[in-house]
């Protein structure tokens, strides 16, 4: 081959001629490298060697003797590794896994929660009208695969990739006025675990009662199968339930267990939990104006400003539940969305960055920065939310009285078509 035959046509090696025609292009060439190389990376390397904490092997115990017909509830409450807190319902979503030997059930684990990631970030970029051959696809994987949420999912073996994908079907489905089967999306995690339970007052403000059916439904059929399965089912009432009802006051981001861990007193962090309540409660009020006219902008403001409320509110708020606030977090791309500001984005690093404040210089400032991180992080959140539709609301501008109607008309219909659509 001759030395030409290496050479592009303005005479560079071809590797890098200019070979890409558009900004779009050029953000898929940067992107999709490095997006495919983070999700093989998060699931292939960090994922399968673990870490200290260890989600699943009480899981896949409780599957194994859920499976073969014995006791489950049987943890002590008093240590702090982590518990299996799943009803009956849930054991018997996971009791497959008891069919593979440990190592290789968590190997599929892992696989399961990484796939329903990947769908999940697919179907909210959709939401939004794109596709899988746009832009916004690769970027969206890459920023759910680099954040704290996904890569201690996948490393801890946890679930929530799972409840994510159900949490963005039943958007999905709602926003499509799919009802029933909306319903079913959310109820399948409600049968593992009630985590997405405010986001039945969507349905509820929009007028959807049929999703309530069989939100209800599912999970209470897949309990009366369960039930008579297990060995111990009225151990998860009369012993998990109780502990599930306690705010633990470690590895928990709430108010609730942060004002413990660093002993608030009791009336403070009960009046920081009532302020944020009726912030949410205001932030809910002020976004019902566009429930008809904004459909996806509703939906995926409301689900954030929900969720977010209950891991502050909840009595047990841990940092990789940010990934439920994805949807919100895409919302970006609206004209009219609540996150084109720098402090709503200042919040997402907060609960969102795999950063660690821990520091050898300044221990202890190091060690509140981090475990107060998505605490306050949340929290800006909902304070950023709740003042731009304020300012939204106070800026509104109303149209003067009609005087003459053969010149005013016209100017009132120039300033309304100028004026933003809600």
């Amino acid at each position: 081959m001759s030395e030409s035959s290496d050479r592009g046509r303005d005479g560079g090696p071809w590797w890098v001629q200019p070979t890409v025609r558009s900004p779009q292009a050029l953000l898929k060439c940067v992107f999709w490298p490095v997006a495919v190389m983070l999700v093989v990376h998060r699931t292939v390397i960090r994922a399968v060697d673990g870490a200290r904490t260890d989600d699943f092997t009480g899981v896949y115990r409780a599957a194994v003797a859920f499976w073969n017909r014995e006791p489950v509830y049987t943890a002590t409450y008093e240590h702090v590794d982590p518990h299996y807190l799943y009803p009956p319902s849930g054991s018997l979503l996971i009791a497959p896994f008891a069919v593979l030997e440990h190592e290789l059930s968590r190997w599929a684990f892992i696989g399961v929660n990484a796939a329903a990631v990947l769908v999940a970030v697919y179907l909210v970029v959709r939401m939004f009208g794109y596709t899988a051959r746009s832009t916004v696809f690769p970027i969206a994987v890459t920023v759910a695969f680099a954040s704290e949420s996904v890569i201690n999912t996948l490393v801890f073996t946890n679930i929530n990739g799972v409840i994510l994908l159900g949490q963005v079907a039943f958007l999905t489905l709602l926003l499509a006025r799919r009802d029933l089967w909306a319903g079913a999306a959310i109820g399948v995690t409600f049968a593992i675990k009630p985590i997405l339970a405010p986001l039945l007052l969507l349905p509820v403000l929009r007028r959807q009662s049929k999703v309530l059916l069989t939100a209800a439904l599912v999970p209470v059929g897949l309990t009366a199968l369960a039930w008579p399965w297990a060995a111990d089912p009225w151990q998860f009432v009369e012993r998990t339930v109780p502990y599930l009802l306690q705010s633990r006051d470690y590895f928990n981001s709430s108010i609730t267990g942060n004002g413990t861990y660093y002993g608030l007193p009791e009336p403070l962090i009960l009046a920081l939990r009532i302020g944020f309540a009726f912030l949410a409660a205001a932030t809910m009020y002020l976004l019902h104006r566009y429930h008809r006219h904004d459909e996806v902008f509703f939906v995926v403001t409301g689900a954030g400003v929900l969720m977010t409320a209950s891991f502050l509110l909840g009595s047990l708020g841990q940092m990789y539940y940010s990934m439920l606030l994805f949807p919100l977090l895409m919302s970006v791309v609206l004209p009219q969305s609540v996150m084109r500001n720098w402090p709503a984005w200042l919040a997402v690093y907060g609960f969102l960055s795999a950063d660690e404040w821990y520091s050898g210089r300044w221990v202890e400032a190091g060690r509140y920065a981090e475990y107060m991180r998505p605490t306050w992080g949340w929290s800006l959140l909902l304070i950023v939310v709740f003042a731009v539709l304020v300012d939204r609301r106070r800026s509104t501008r109303v149209p003067e009285p009609v005087t003459d109607p053969s010149v005013d008309i016209a100017r009132v219909g120039r300033q309304n078509a100028s004026a933003p659509k809600l």
